[in-house]
């Protein structure tokens, strides 16, 4: 199916690995050109490196920490409006209240939360001022399960549902769509770094690690790409009246 993304322009934050990347390169496969963002300058060489072989797009890269207000603003000031903005940037620590730190809490937010505002309010305004965009917000399904043992995960995830529903409501008034999709647990390099080291810890081999997702829906966690599909799919004309709503995809779990 052709999305009808051919020309357009795409600006990726956690760009560099996991499910940025994925976004990023089913974005690039629909001849969307790519900037790509996360802290790391060599992972974000590495990506850009591995879309333009496999797109003839062009993709450009931005080290920045958005967990810093200024480095926020410069990474939109060092972009033409992109047509479409995906949040993505960030992980925040599991633990309960007594065992996450207010110190551990704002700075996981910092990144995750305010992030993903900062930078939608700097795009979103310029989007509003064009007439067109789309903003995709990746979030996360914690912000509808609340687990106790989550619980900066949870409120801060929840928090940015109920901020993708309230700005995704005031603006097609400026022919922009503001989405948001929450994954369930995702085969990415931290889920899988994780894993093994708790099969090396419980069982003595790190290679039994899929055992401990043998429960999921269809006895796995999803695929980065399938993430990253949806984001493409979602950013396209072929969504063109999905606004103001979250997509869950978790394997039905």
């Amino acid at each position: 199916m052709d999305l009808g993304l051919g020309g357009r322009t795409a600006l990726v934050s956690g760009g560099s690995k996991g499910i940025g990347r994925a976004a990023a390169s089913a974005l690039a496969a629909e001849g969307v050109g790519i900037t790509l963002v996360a802290r790391n300058p060599e992972g974000l060489a590495a990506a850009a490196a591995s879309i333009r072989a496999r797109s003839q797009v062009p993709v450009a890269t931005v080290a920045a920490d958005l967990s810093r207000e200024e480095e926020v603003e410069r990474v939109a000031a060092s972009v033409e409006t992109p047509d479409i903005l995906v949040n993505n940037a960030g992980a925040i620590p599991p633990g309960s209240l007594a065992k996450v730190d207010n110190e551990t809490w704002r700075a996981a937010w910092d990144l995750k939360v305010f992030g993903y505002i900062s930078l939608a309010r700097a795009i979103h305004a310029r989007m509003a001022a064009r007439g067109s965009g789309v903003i995709v917000n990746v979030i996360g399904a914690a912000g509808e399960k609340f687990d106790p043992d989550y619980i900066a995960g949870s409120a801060g995830n929840a928090a940015l549902m109920a901020f993708t529903r309230a700005l995704g409501r005031a603006s097609p008034a400026h022919g922009v769509r503001v989405v948001g999709i929450n994954p369930g647990p995702v085969e990415t390099e931290r889920l899988v770094m994780l894993q093994r080291a708790r099969a090396e810890k419980d069982f003595g081999d790190p290679e039994r690690w899929r055992e401990f997702l043998s429960h999921m829906p269809f006895g796995r966690p999803a695929a980065p790409e399938e993430i990253g599909a949806a984001v493409a799919f979602l950013a396209s004309p072929r969504s063109g009246y999905t606004n103001a709503t979250i997509l869950t995809i978790d394997g039905g779990g």
